[in-house]
């Protein structure tokens, strides 16, 4: 529920600040005193569109802050989880006006854009006049409820589902049929391409390998020569190694003649024998190593020249030739297995359908009853509202080629104000005070189904007096026990039914040189003398004044 509202300078108004509390309550002041005021400044911080005129004369910016009580498990803190705005126990909606004509909105102190500021307005109050289109006059609202007078929220939700689950099957049939279609205007060559691309085996990554292996096998035959010729040298039939050999064991016979002489000589002509016989094992293995099939190589650049070809001819990269090939058999699979799988596809498309229409037949006759009797409900509360010869009607046209995932029906809510007249939708045909009342009366009868927790009310009581007016206070008392109601009213029968009472005034300041709007609760004693001033005008007699006190007297038992 509002809990808070605090208004600076917003036209007229300087500073205010109204603490709300549960039940009704009452806004009263004479015309012209700053009642629009305050509910444009209110409407503002709810999400309405803002204008610069709105600030008052002299102010660089007005501000307008609403705080909130809002109950665990209400959708505005679903809201709040979705945009990522810290949610606090109280809920604190700002918005601040510049005299540029900017504005700026902030949920809890957190910057939000305008939308969201709009959206959580939306789910916390919901203002009703005769000229208000945000609430029930919504067309796009009716639908909604209308499911929640009659309890048909989760048929409405089966529905949306089966609409979800028939679009898929149809799309799915249709992306299917689209593939298989084009597969078979392409068949001839879809067929060779998966052949040769078959035969082609390619695999990723393999060009990378064979131009490798191309590469080392093309500097092996450069070197392969020159390798040898060192092998040659070194073991070859002019080596110099079995008479180095030799001349090492003549040396090892002689060496204890003259150790001094030879051994040196001998150790070193030793070590050059192991060198050339680690270099003789080397050459070998190279030898090895750069001794390849030539026919290896043609085959490796065959097997490249018919991957670059077939890169070139498909045009994608050599190493997405092995998806391609991949995507050209499933491709071809489909065109073979199309026509069966076309077939089951549409088949379960067909059968979703028919669970969507099945479901909405059976949505729309539950509608039309739920219609039925919210129109008796209805009937019921316009008699004492000076409305006996109106008539509320549901209308429901339901068309299946407008389906959609709310069901075939197009629910709007239509009056006839008088026998004879032709009826039409509630906002066209009512006047500005019948479609208070109209809406008041659905409002009581809608009161536990799809209410926003604060409801507002701007002179519904407009045009009327006497049994009438304190049928609309009885009204709004009733409503006000199940949600927060605040009306701005000309009624002293409604003032008089009130939990909470609050005077809007205009003062004057700086010795007449400007005026300011106050809005001030009035206290129980002086209750009388505001709903006796209501009475009678600017003069208050003694018969108003008792008046007034019947009116309390009876609002109160």
């Amino acid at each position: 529920m509002l809990a808070r509202l605090s208004i600076r300078d917003i036209v007229l108004i300087e500073r205010l600040d109204i603490d709300f509390a549960p039940g009704l309550s009452v806004l009263t002041g004479e015309t012209g005193a700053g009642k629009s005021i305050l509910l444009d400044g209110f409407a503002l911080a709810l999400g309405a569109r803002g204008d610069a005129s709105l600030v008052r004369q002299g102010a660089e910016q007005g501000q307008v802050t609403a705080s909130f009580d809002v109950a665990p498990g209400h959708p505005a803190w679903s809201i709040l989880a979705a945009n990522d705005i810290a949610a606090d126990d109280e809920l604190i909606l700002r918005r601040v006006q510049l005299s540029d004509g900017r504005t700026r909105a902030f949920v809890n102190d957190q910057p939000v854009s305008v939308q969201v500021l709009k959206s959580l307005g939306t789910a916390l109050v919901e203002i009703h006049g005769q000229h208000d289109e945000r609430a029930l006059v919504d067309v796009a609202t009716h639908r909604m409820l209308l499911d929640a007078y009659g309890g048909l929220e989760v048929d409405a939700t089966e529905t949306g589902r089966a609409w979800s689950d028939w679009r898929a099957a149809v799309e799915a049939f249709d992306a299917h049929r689209a593939r298989v279609e084009q597969a078979t205007r392409e068949a001839d060559w879809l067929r060779h391409a998966v052949e040769e691309l078959k035969t082609l085996a390619p695999a990723p990554g393999e060009e990378t390998a064979l131009a490798a292996r191309r590469t080392a096998m093309m500097q092996a035959e450069k070197v392969a020569g020159d390798l040898r010729d060192a092998h040659e040298a070194v073991a070859g039939a002019r080596s110099a190694v079995p008479m180095l050999a030799s001349a090492v064991r003549r040396l090892e016979r002689r060496a204890a003649q003259a150790p001094a002489l030879i051994e040196p000589a001998a150790k070193s002509l030793d070590a050059a024998l192991h060198s050339l016989e680690d270099a003789r094992t080397h050459l070998e293995a190279a030898l090895r190593a750069a001794d390849h099939d030539p026919r290896e190589l043609e085959r490796i650049e065959e097997r490249l020249f018919a991957l670059r070809a077939a890169g070139r001819k498909y045009n994608v990269a050599i190493d997405d030739l092995a998806a391609l090939a991949a995507r050209y058999a499933a491709d071809l699979a489909a065109l073979d297995a199309g026509a069966q799988e076309l077939t089951r596809l549409e088949a379960r498309a067909r059968d979703a359908e028919a669970h969507y229409r099945a479901r909405a037949s059976a949505l729309s006759a539950a509608r039309r009853r739920a219609g039925a009797k919210l129109d008796k409900a209805v009937a019921a509360e316009l008699k004492p509202l000076k409305l006996e010869r109106a008539r509320f009607s549901t209308e429901i046209a339901s068309e299946l080629a407008a389906a959609g995932p709310g069901g075939i029906d197009r629910v709007e809510f239509w009056v006839q104000t008088n026998p004879g007249t032709r009826p039409g939708p509630l906002m066209r045909v009512a006047s500005g005070g019948e479609l208070a009342r109209f809406l008041l009366a659905l409002k009581v009868v809608l009161y536990d189904r799809g209410s926003a927790p604060t409801l507002i009310f701007d002179e519904v009581d407009t045009g009327v007096g006497g049994a009438v007016a304190d049928a609309i206070g009885v009204r709004l008392a009733r409503l006000a026990t199940r949600v927060q109601v605040v009306a701005v009213t000309h009624a002293p029968q409604v003032a008089a039914r009130a939990d909470r009472h609050y005077l809007i005034s205009k003062d004057t300041l700086d010795r007449g040189k400007r005026v300011a709007t106050r809005v001030n609760e009035v206290a129980a004693e002086r209750r009388r003398e505001e709903i006796a001033r209501m009475l009678a005008g600017a003069e208050i007699t003694e018969e108003a004044r008792a008046a007034a006190e019947r009116l309390i007297r009876a609002a109160a038992g």
